[in-house]
């Protein structure tokens, strides 16, 4: 009688899991040999090989330090500890929710995407587009609706390719609602849009790019992960009045800092210089001659702010 056979269990390679937490692998290493976390196995080329278990706990050490907490006090941790730590955590008060997308519309929507419905989903957010308009709909149904996506990811109450999921159908209607806009009054400031590289979301990046047209600014986007130089040259080349950066914490907190830095340094004075995101390091860490917002709801105001010194 023929044995039933036994899958192995699923590991991932390194590079595997520096894309899927955003730990670097020089930081996995480092880990490795500081804390003895991760342990990864090896597979038959001697590669290192992650379990799935392994890899659910860097997920949400990687959650736990965008949030503040440091290495050396959360790494050691068993999963269980971590993932009741997860929960003290992201239960802050949260904001008052807008009237277009209150508890109830984003836990709708969670379920939504818990449940796959990729039809229905785009069907609710184009739904609450039509009534909020697009400047709202970007700040007060998507903003909040990726941080509580974010929520339950840290939670483990959400899979990687969940997000990834949710990521894509917001993209999209945000993308048509921009295409769709009747042509505006464009003027000044002229606003070049990227992120650095290692940071591939582009969601804020999009969120932020509506409300600045909607304002009746120049954009030029240039997508994901340009690099320093590359975005001096190209601020120089579209005569921009601002560069503007969207950040996910994708990235760790040093080249967060390190690269506006250089980027601050190589820019024309002239040339103001915006970061948005929820990450700390933007807030803990501040540079001089960088603007930081926490949401786009920010971003009107800094307009005003900008065209009254002009």
């Amino acid at each position: 009688m023929t044995e039933p056979t036994v899958s192995p269990p699923i590991t991932l390679s390194i590079a595997a899991v520096e894309r899927d937490t955003g730990l670097s692998k020089d930081t996995l290493r480092v880990w490795e040999r500081r804390y003895g976390f991760p342990a990864p196995e090896r597979d038959a080329l001697g590669e290192r090989a992650y379990p799935f278990r392994q890899v659910e706990k860097l997920r949400i050490v990687r959650r736990l330090l965008d949030a503040g907490h440091r290495p050396g006090r959360i790494v050691p941790l068993a999963l269980e500890s971590l993932r009741e730590l997860a929960e003290q955590t992201v239960d802050q008060p949260p904001r008052a929710p807008a009237a277009v997308a209150d508890d109830g519309a984003i836990g709708a929507l969670l379920q939504l995407i818990r449940a796959h419905d990729v039809v229905g989903l785009r069907a609710a957010l184009q739904r609450l587009l039509a009534d909020a308009g697009l400047s709202r709909f970007a700040a007060d149904v998507v903003s909040p609706l990726a941080s509580a996506v974010g929520d339950a990811w840290m939670r483990g109450q959400m899979e990687v390719f969940e997000e990834h999921l949710f990521t894509e159908v917001a993209q999209n209607v945000l993308r048509h609602a921009l295409v769709m806009l009747p042509p505006l009054a464009q003027g000044r400031p002229r606003v070049l849009l990227s992120t650095l590289p290692g940071e591939q979301h582009q969601l804020g990046l999009l969120m932020a790019e509506i409300v600045l047209a909607l304002e009746g600014c120049h954009c030029v986007s240039l997508g994901a992960q340009t690099p320093p130089w590359d975005l001096v040259q190209a601020a120089v080349a579209v005569d921009a009045d601002i560069v503007a950066l969207s950040f996910t914490g994708a990235m760790g907190p040093n080249p967060i800092h390190d690269g506006l830095a250089e980027l601050r340094a190589k820019l024309p004075p002239r040339v103001g210089l915006w970061a948005g995101g929820t990450v700390p390091v933007l807030q803990r860490r501040p540079i001089a001659g960088v603007e930081v917002f926490h949401g786009v709801e920010q971003v009107p105001a800094a307009l005003r702010r900008w065209r009254g010194q002009v």
